[in-house]
């Protein structure tokens, strides 16, 4: 079973490397997913050791970083979205043996978003997950992909309207367990799920 935390920190202004630190502890994840991660969180693994990458996205301030207990079996690919009206997106994908995992800031377009997650799926091999800041409203549209994720809503956008965009998709995968942790100073909940392999595919294997 692999336990995967994904949080959105909002950038400046929202969850401290301190913040992050904590959880880690706390949480013990075998993997987490930060969106809006700036290179302040870059200390992380000399806070809880682990392994840790970054990648912008073009023209921000900000961008998605990857942090494991293990050793990554290669560095993550970063893979060019299509562009919004505003902003360029890149997602990470992170291969973990068993399955291949993507952590995803999404446009807030409507049709744009459900675009980039079909450009992510054919990224990915036949058992994966895709996790991150969807910036999606309603059901994702993913061919062959179920949402796993937690149930609750994740963000309140203007403090007002709860919506649940930080999301979990899964392929080939089975999902045992999820929940949304308290957000700190960020405006996001972070959300986590474990997942494993069907027991038919591990016997496969």
């Amino acid at each position: 079973m692999t336990k995967i935390i994904s949080w959105n920190l909002l950038r400046l202004t929202g969850a401290s490397i301190d913040d992050v630190a904590r959880l880690v502890r706390r949480e013990r994840p075998d993997l987490l997913l930060l969106q809006e991660a700036t290179p302040a969180i870059d200390a992380l693994p000399h806070l809880v050791g682990g392994h840790y990458t970054r990648n912008l996205l073009p023209g921000r301030i900000h961008g998605l970083a990857s942090w494991s207990a293990t050793p990554f079996r290669v560095a993550p690919l970063v893979l060019r979205l299509q562009a919004g009206a505003m902003f360029r997106r890149v997602a990470q994908i992170i291969d973990l043996g068993a399955f291949g995992v993507a952590n995803v800031h999404l446009s807030h377009g409507q049709i744009l978003n459900r675009r980039q997650l079909r450009r992510i799926a054919l990224s990915l091999p036949a058992n994966a997950a895709v996790l991150g800041d969807f910036n999606l409203v309603g059901p994702t549209l993913l061919p062959g992909f179920r949402d796993v994720g937690p149930r609750r809503h994740t963000h309140v956008a203007g403090d007002m309207v709860p919506l649940r965009i930080d999301r979990c998709m899964v392929r080939g995968l089975r999902c045992t367990g999820t929940a949304v942790l308290p957000r700190e100073a960020s405006d996001h909940h972070p959300i986590v799920v474990t997942l494993e392999l069907p027991v038919e595919h591990r016997l496969a294997a």
